[in-house]
């Protein structure tokens, strides 16, 4: 019989904090290290935190057995809270926070172009997930990253998710006023405001980038960070670029100068993941110990995977004194990525004895939603064995490891895949067919991690009972594929109406398409191509008629067998001039490309709403900027 989720003990042993690391039998004691204590002010309880869904008999008397003199005392109490957010102090010092920063240092991946939409629906998510500070994006870039920070700010920075948690809103700026000046015109909407300016301090960029001495560095470091605080901006966070391959003593001096200024959080960069995991956690540990005023800020980390070697460098800056670590779901980032969020919060939650008693305030169930959504809005796939969020992450294939997770499910899993809302078997025991419901499907969805109703639920039902009627059972994963066609979309300006396709070896492809615009006028096109999808999209672009290039093109089934639905992703660039965004390291003028996913059985149905997806998202970020910026291109410089 299940009990709550929290237990109170009395114990002869003062001053002491259990944590469990699971309870369910299947993972429960035998994974469970020995006890982790940490000191509190003023205390003589013991707290059995778990971290499943219930607290076992069995586990409760376990810990009974290995706590002389415990003793329950109350049948519930309220679990570890999240420490009250202070810009430069954090109360608990085993308490790390997590910055997030998919919506800037992501999108800056190749294709991972977002639009205002996806970006807001992302930083719902993130605030859901519990992460502490979301870096919303980088104002400056251009008119369109300015509305959707604000946006963000505006609605994600004065909202709190269930549990009253409120994240912070963060934009980045260049050392310059006019950076700083919109970065902080974006965020100064949210209750908890951030701005985040940085400036490179290694040789090689400030001889070759900025073509600027030492000193010339140090007083534009100074001078910014003040003017973000006579702005009226209490939570400032500076960055040294490429920290990681900088003179040690130019940067305390430069520290030491912006924590005089303002400056509440210290992040450390290893810009170009230079760096392995002792020579990182050592630089953080200098740090610490050689800059004046350092207790007064926090440390921050901001490691890149170009060796791979991200998450272990972040972790180790956590160890050596870092108390908030800078990520992105997915690890998408910049050349080879950044830390990834899942692997350094389920790292910390595994190992938390081992890292001092360190833990983060996430609530890990929402990982597999966030995962996903990044996918569909960035268009960046993940590799199967991606650690955590992977296809193969808690698969077994392997008759030894089958065997093994048969008896006893810790064999080969030191985490569960509840515990980061994965959904591996059908619970419920529903089973969904052309016969199923509304409700029906509304509790799968639930089931799967989405909350989803009115307009949404209309569509992803309608799509449903369209692929029900022709498979004899859908699965989660085909349920996953509809979620994702139809909830991660743009604005819609085209949606397919009808579409008839020849194909083969007799004679040349030929596609007829009927597309409905957003005021209901249909229009039809026909077109012939090298394939039945080149002759679709040629059908389409004569319609739409939006010059683009078509970068990439993938096509995947969702299940096995014939009946399976298939998901495909495009990448598409427009072929045109005006509208680029800058890059916030190089300054450099970009093309902007734009990702679109659609899933049916019918594998060119599917291909041509990736492809219109697609289209979609070009129209709108076009409508908006010429709204903004009419008659000239959309750059801020």
């Amino acid at each position: 019989m299940p009990m709550p989720t929290a237990i109170c003990f009395a114990s002869a042993t003062p001053n002491l904090v259990v944590s469990a690391a699971a309870s369910d039998p299947n993972y429960g004691i035998s994974r469970v290290p020995s006890l982790l204590t940490k000191s509190l002010s003023s205390s003589s309880s013991v707290l059995l935190h778990h971290h499943r869904r219930n607290v076992t008999r069995s586990s409760v008397g376990s810990f009974l057995a290995a706590v002389p003199g415990a003793r329950p005392f109350a049948a519930r109490c309220s679990l570890v809270s999240r420490p009250e957010y202070v810009p430069n102090h954090i109360p608990d010092p085993g308490y790390v926070r997590i910055f997030d920063t998919t919506l800037r240092d992501g999108e800056q991946s190749p294709g991972a172009t977002m639009t205002s939409n996806e970006k807001l629906a992302v930083a719902r998510q993130l605030s859901r997930l519990g992460v502490d500070i979301i870096e919303a994006g980088f104002p400056a870039s251009s008119p369109d990253d300015l509305e959707a920070v604000r946006s963000i700010a505006m609605e994600i920075g004065n909202k709190p998710v269930e549990g009253g948690h409120l994240p912070v809103i963060c934009g980045l700026s260049r050392c310059n006023k006019k950076d700083i000046d919109t970065a902080w015109e974006a965020v100064r909407h949210a209750r908890r405001p951030r701005v985040h300016t940085f400036i490179a301090t290694s040789e090689i960029h400030m001889q070759h980038k900025l073509r600027k001495t030492r000193e010339e560095v140090v007083r534009i470091a100074r001078e910014m960070v003040a003017y973000a605080g006579s702005l009226g901006c209490k939570d400032i966070e500076f960055s040294p670029e490429d920290a990681g391959r900088s003179d040690r003593e130019f940067l305390y001096l430069i520290l030491e100068e912006v924590i005089k200024a303002g400056a509440t959080t210290l992040n450390i960069p290893d810009t170009v993941g230079y760096t392995v995991p002792d020579e990182f956690g050592q630089l953080i540990s200098d740090i610490k110990s050689n800059t004046r005023g350092i207790e007064n800020v926090i440390i921050s980390t901001h490691c890149q995977n170009d060796l791979g070697l991200a998450t272990a460098n972040t972790l180790a800056g956590a160890c050596a004194g870092a108390r908030q670590l800078e990520v992105t779901v997915n690890g998408i980032g910049e050349r080879a990525g950044n830390a990834s969020l899942e692997e350094v919060v389920m790292a910390i939650r595994c190992r938390s004895q081992s890292m001092g008693g360190l833990y983060t305030g996430i609530n890990t169930k929402h990982i597999t939603v966030a995962s996903r959504m990044v996918v569909e809005c960035s268009g960046l796939l993940i590799q199967p064995h991606k650690a955590i969020v992977g296809a193969n992450a808690f698969a077994h294939e392997s008759g030894i490891h089958q065997d093994g997770m048969l008896k006893f499910k810790g064999t080969y899993e030191i985490m569960s895949p509840d515990d980061v809302g994965l959904t591996r078997s059908n619970e419920s025991g529903i089973v969904l067919g052309k016969l199923s419901g509304r409700h029906a499907l509304k509790s799968k969805l639930i089931e799967l991690g989405y909350d989803v109703s009115g307009k949404e639920l209309d569509d992803i039902f309608k799509r449903f009972k369209e692929i029900a009627e022709k498979k004899k059972r859908v699965s989660d994963d085909d349920i996953e594929a509809l979620v994702s066609s139809e909830i991660f979309q743009p604005k819609v300006i085209w949606s397919l109406g009808d579409l008839q396709v020849t194909s083969g070896t007799l004679g040349l492809s030929t596609a007829t398409v009927k597309l409905t615009d957003s005021e209901g006028v249909e229009k039809v096109a026909c077109s012939v191509g090298t394939g039945p999808v080149d002759a679709a999209y040629k059908a389409v672009d004569s319609i739409v008629q939006v010059p683009v290039t078509l970068m990439e093109y993938s096509l995947n089934s969702v299940t096995e067998g014939i009946d399976a639905v298939a998901t495909t992703r495009v990448l598409i660039k427009g072929d045109e001039n005006g509208h680029k965004p800058t890059h916030a390291l190089t300054g450099e003028t970009l093309d902007r490309n734009f990702s679109g996913s659609g899933a049916d059985m019918d594998v060119v149905v599917s291909s041509v709403r990736a492809y219109i997806n697609a289209l979609n998202k070009i129209l709108s970020f076009r409508e908006k900027s010429l709204k903004e910026v009419p008659n000239s291109q959309a750059v801020i410089v």
